[in-house]
């Protein structure tokens, strides 16, 4: 694959990236527009009335749920049926699924960056590089830091595509997410989201304290070898235009906390990452079952991309056997609020195995995820975010996640897990997939 192959289905629709993508934005964009539905032809929308009947069963649930509008919940569970030749066939049921209820996508965004990243690796195999290959960043413009190249023999400790993704898979780090932000750039990372049926969503920031115009810059990236030479070397580059955003103008809660001080308004997310919660789980499902996808939607990657993937999505800290994460303070329900709630004292079910990307900013928590257990042979998609703020101020830190939205995941992965383990299903499912040896000591 060669490296122009990035841009290659803009060329082929005979126009320039930016035009592509201005060409697929602009029917829906603004104000008063709808988002498209996005949803494979194998899937079959189930409604709500199985998931409000679960929702109801547990009064722990039930007390969120009867005020849904406050903590705007959303909630979208994917029941999976296999035929007699093991393909899975999706019945998705939603509760106040609405992709103009905007929440704060935080960590989120890691997962579409991590799979983009692994894809422009792919196109610049032809030099030499690969997702282990040594990576540095410099600066060239305000609010850019530098991770500066250093040789090592330790390949944990390497800087590169693989181990960032491992750091923002397994602990959700911010740094992480901010050097495959760059190395991607702003427009190429939308326009590509754009091309695989996302024109919705925008991931336009880092995480860290930048302003617009300087998220729009990202930074230059050298690649080397394992003899500190040259590999591949990428400029800084710019966004020339800032992207429209879907919903318009976006404001949340009464007040903000900036520098100390306490901003008697609502706080603005009109320029903020927007990732709807029917988008994230699409591209999970697309990563756990591609061969489930359209192939127009489908990400480029190869087998062994997806096994890396996969493997990081649903390991913990400590099982993954990645040394940088040894300590106690990455505890292996670190990552996992459906099921087991983040408890540091959680003991995992041995035969699951919950494959997920989390969120955590502003008062918003998010879980999207697909499960797998190999006793029952049984597996589903969750998909959860609600807004725990109750002073309605941003910024301020005091968000009730430990004693409100945690213990509410926690407890909706169990209920749904329940009920799935006890519904008759024509075909047992064959898991083996998801619980071989082998997917389960990548390290590579």
């Amino acid at each position: 694959m060669k490296q122009s192959q990035w841009y290659l289905p803009y060329l082929f629709l005979g126009l320039p990236p930016l035009a592509a993508f201005s060409g697929l934005v602009l029917k829906w964009t603004g104000l008063n527009s709808k988002p498209p539905v996005e949803c494979n032809e194998n899937v079959v929308l189930g409604g709500a009335s199985l998931l409000d009947s679960l929702l109801h069963s547990d009064a722990q649930l039930t007390s969120i749920v009867n005020q849904a509008a406050t903590h705007e919940l959303q909630i979208i569970f994917t029941q999976i049926n296999r035929d007699e030749k093991n393909q899975p066939h999706f019945i998705q049921h939603d509760f106040r699924l609405d992709a103009h209820q905007y929440f704060d996508p935080a960590s989120l965004v890691k997962l579409p960056t991590a799979i983009l990243a692994l894809e422009k690796v792919n196109t610049l195999r032809s030099l030499g590089t690969t997702r282990n290959t040594a990576m540095a960043t410099g600066v060239a413009y305000r609010c850019q830091t530098p991770v500066p190249y250093i040789a090592t023999s330790d390949s944990d400790s390497q800087n590169s595509v693989g181990n960032y993704i491992k750091r923002m898979l397994l602990v959700s780090d911010n740094n992480a997410y901010n050097r495959l932000y760059e190395f991607l750039g702003q427009r190429p990372l939308n326009e590509r989201l754009a091309y695989l049926s996302y024109p919705q969503v925008r991931i336009v920031r880092r995480f860290a304290p930048c302003d617009t115009a300087a998220n729009r810059h990202t930074n230059p990236v050298v690649f080397y070898d394992s003899s500190s030479h040259i590999l591949y070397r990428q400029p800084a580059v710019s966004n020339p235009k800032s992207f429209d955003f879907p919903l318009g103008r976006i404001t949340k809660g009464k007040a903000y906390k900036a520098g100390g001080k306490l901003i008697q308004q609502p706080y603005d997310f009109t320029t903020a990452n927007y990732l709807p919660l029917q988008a994230i789980t699409n591209m999970l499902r697309a990563v756990i079952f591609p061969s489930a996808v359209d192939e127009a939607s489908r990400f480029n990657l190869s087998a062994a991309d997806y096994q890396f993937l996969r493997h990081y999505l649903q390991s913990t800290p400590h099982g993954s056997r990645f040394h940088p994460f040894y300590g106690k303070s990455y505890f292996d329900a670190y990552k996992k609020y459906l099921y087991y709630g983040r408890d540091p004292e959680a003991n995992a079910r041995p035969s699951l195995r919950i494959y997920n990307i989390v969120g955590m900013s502003h008062g918003y928590l998010a879980d999207v995820a697909y499960f797998a257990d190999s006793t029952y042979h049984t597996e589903f998609m969750l998909s959860c975010v609600l807004y725990v703020n109750h002073n309605q101020v941003i910024n301020d830190g005091l968000y009730e996640y430990s004693s409100v939205g945690l213990p509410f995941l926690c407890r909706l992965g169990q209920v749904v897990y329940d009920y799935e383990i006890s519904r008759p299903k024509h075909h047992q499912a064959d898991l083996s997939e998801m619980f071989s040896t082998k997917s389960t000591t990548t390290r590579n």
